[in-house]
């Protein structure tokens, strides 16, 4: 029943229909100025009018949600940090005291922390989500990461979260991540879509040392040549080697597609999220915005299947939804762009036709 009420909310995603394209870059091409002078603020501000369906676009509210889980392959040692950390950021994060409150706080926007596949529980904390799916995935050495019954709850999570914000008047999203060891099956979401080779696109996420690389890339081998998951099957390769906030991250990317509402996508992370909401519903790649050029060496494989380029390069690499905060700021500009600038006959200034 999970399943077939995924397939029933992906059904209603739909490519944009270009019919207002021509007007909005009429107006773009209208404005005193010079030609395509503002470079890719106006692509965006053609993109988000194209979305919204309007000349006039507006945001009107702006979330980041900042999905948090656990994943059985930490216990294979891929990662600088132990388990624990999970639990302790996210408590951070309510806190108020994380990279992305600082970043989406400077711009008002607000951070709503997804637990939904923490290790650990959360007592008295109103303030966190709790969309729980199961507390951390499997060991995907061991046994497939999670059920397909958990993956599609996860991505229908994500969907209706976005959903619930819709009715408070959001219209603009970003995607966020948090959970120790997740650059491991983001890593083989990568592989399993594309072929990579794990030694070429295998980073060192939190820092890990050249030991601890070489056991991470050989762990990525090993689990995609043991489940073998099919590249043209999203819920199988999420099931195989996926993690619950890349499902929940998918769900977001799928859920704004769905309400016609941008979507920024953060880094590494977030990107595994939105290559499996693509393979889900090719359409979704009209509404994504893709945030900022990870450090991570696979992050740029990512973009070119994807096929789209970064908002912003600022050489950073640490997920929580900070370069989605950034990005999103960009996206916002971009409406007054389009609806505050005079045209040539408003402010009376002749244009290049007026020679």
């Amino acid at each position: 029943m999970t399943t077939d009420t995924l397939q029933e909310k992906i059904s209603g995603i739909k490519e944009i229909d270009p019919a207002l394209d021509g007007a909005i870059w009429e107006k773009l091409d209208a404005q005193a100025r010079p030609d395509r002078s503002l470079g890719r603020l106006e692509e965006f501000a053609f993109r988000v009018a194209r979305i919204q369906g309007t000349l006039t676009p507006a945001i009107k509210g702006k979330t980041i949600f900042t999905f948090a889980g656990d994943h059985g392959v930490a216990e294979e040692g891929v990662s600088a940090f132990p388990q624990e950390v999970t639990h302790e950021m996210v408590a951070n994060f309510i806190r108020g005291g994380a990279s992305v409150n600082a970043i989406a706080g400077f711009y008002g926007i607000e951070v709503c922390v997804v637990d939904i596949g923490v290790k650990g529980d959360f007592e008295g904390v109103p303030e966190l989500v709790g969309r729980k799916v199961a507390h951390g995935t499997r060991n995907f050495l061991v046994a497939p990461a999670m059920t397909e019954a958990e993956a599609a709850r996860a991505i229908l999570s994500g969907i209706d979260l976005v959903s619930e914000k819709v009715e408070d008047d959001v219209n603009l999203f970003g995607t966020g991540d948090m959970g120790i060891a997740n650059t491991t099956p983001s890593t083989a979401v990568l592989c399993a879509v594309t072929g990579a080779d794990p030694e070429d696109v295998t980073g060192r996420g939190t820092g890990i040392d050249n030991a601890t690389l070489k056991r991470k890339i050989a762990v990525i081998r090993r689990g995609l040549e043991r489940h073998r998951p099919d590249p043209n099957d999203p819920i199988d390769i999420l099931c195989k080697v996926g993690g619950f906030e890349i499902a929940g991250i998918a769900g977001e990317i799928l859920g704004a597609a769905l309400h016609r509402c941008p979507v920024v996508v953060d880094g590494f992370i977030s990107t595994a999220g939105a290559m499996i909401a693509l393979l889900l519903a090719p359409a979704v790649k009209d509404y994504i915005f893709m945030a900022h050029r990870s450090q991570e060496p696979g992050h740029g494989e990512m973009m070119r299947w994807i096929g789209l380029n970064p908002i912003v390069d600022l050489a950073m690499r640490l997920g929580e939804g900070t370069g989605a905060a950034i990005a999103m700021n960009l996206l916002e500009l971009s409406t007054h762009v389009l609806n505050d600038i005079a045209s040539f006959e408003e402010a009376a200034v002749h244009s290049p036709e007026d020679k």
